[in-house]
């Protein structure tokens, strides 16, 4: 049964069309960019936290386990893991500050929304370099 008269299931049923409208449909603004990052940041921080769950076991079962924990680790994609893993950690803090100081009623204005959302990732790139510098120039090597 439709709501429309003149419209039966069978019409509805043979349009070629999406439903709603999707992502494609949208030209991609700074909000939904921002939105999308800090949920996928959250969930590769979550995967973060099981490789220090599984380095923290590695530390339990004995040096053996732990040097080959840390074998990975110094690996190219450990290192590529740990990079990106940095990086979602200084965008989601960036980022999550921001949400913040949304929360006190600053920032609503596009122009502000979109140099605050800017200003999250250009962050989170100067965290990375940051750890990264310091742990490098620290430890000679990660």
């Amino acid at each position: 049964m439709c709501c429309s008269p003149g419209i039966t299931s069978s019409t509805m049923a043979t349009r070629e069309r999406p439903l709603s409208p999707h992502l494609q449909v949208y030209r991609w603004q700074m909000q939904m960019v921002t939105s999308i990052l800090h949920r996928a940041t959250g969930v590769f921080l979550s995967l973060g936290v099981l490789v220090i769950a599984a380095g923290l076991l590695a530390l339990m079962f004995g040096a053996a386990t732990w040097d080959y924990f840390r074998s990975c680790l110094n690996l190219w994609y450990g290192q590529c893991f740990l990079l990106v893993w940095t990086w979602c950690f200084g965008y989601h803090l960036c980022n999550g500050i921001r949400h913040i100081a949304q929360d006190f009623g600053c920032g609503f204005a596009i122009s502000s929304f979109v140099r605050s959302s800017w200003a999250s990732v250009l962050g989170s790139i100067v965290i990375t370099a940051g750890v990264w510098v310091y742990v490098v120039a620290g430890r000679g090597g990660v």
